[in-house]
């Protein structure tokens, strides 16, 4: 056994002993059930922790992750979770969050070929043709950066409200609202865009769906 696998089976002991000596039912409570008021669609780098990022314990967070954080209607794993988290759990609020100087997004600004992550990579690489004219206008390629990560964001927002799901949620009157965020690796910090939707109003007439 590696002293990694080791350390990580120890600090499970000590995670679960840590939690105990606070509240003796904290497990007894968290098996009969979950409530989390929050979907989390965020990017599978390991440095964007949904939990620890906002303060969020054991049960508040339903999670799906991915490369770049990425809405896709042909994803089956995202649309059911997304599915179960609207209409099984009821959960208030979908945050979409991204962070600067995410590796999937960089790579959809070149011709670097990694491998089966092309095929994924594409549909970022959609976005950006969607605002080549403004990316490319921007000349520091930093900036550039910044802004392909802001504008992929807004774009994954803008493709969940396009759901079905979503879209049955507010025709049936239920409380769900979309968020976009930007979360800095160099300073732990969120950025809320302002791209916040509780109706389908917001969208392109040829998206509301007539459900």
């Amino acid at each position: 056994m590696s002293d990694f696998y080791k350390k990580i089976i120890d600090n499970n002991k000590e995670w679960v002993e840590s939690k105990l000596a606070i509240d003796p039912n904290f497990f007894a409570d968290l098996a009969k059930g979950q409530t989390p008021p929050l979907l989390w669609i965020g990017c599978s780098d390991s440095r964007v922790p949904a939990n620890e990022i906002i303060g969020a314990k054991p049960g508040e967070v339903f999670v799906h992750r991915n490369i770049a954080n990425m809405v896709v209607h042909s994803d089956m794993n995202m649309l059911s979770v997304l599915d179960y988290a609207v209409n099984v759990l009821k959960v208030e609020h979908v945050i979409v969050c991204g962070h600067y100087g995410c590796g999937g997004v960089k790579a959809a600004m070149g011709n670097q070929s990694i491998g089966i992550i092309d095929n994924w990579i594409r549909h970022i690489k959609d976005v950006y043709r969607l605002h080549n004219e403004y990316l490319d206008s921007i000349q520091d390629e930093n900036e550039r950066f910044n802004a392909f990560v802001e504008i992929n964001v807004k774009e994954q927002v803008f493709d969940l409200c396009k759901t079905s799901i979503v879209q049955g949620a507010w025709k049936n009157g239920q409380n769900l609202t979309i968020h976009g965020w930007v979360y800095g690796l160099n300073s732990g910090y969120v950025t809320d865009l302002n791209v916040n939707f509780s109706s389908n109003k917001g969208l392109e007439e040829v998206y509301q769906l007539k459900l």
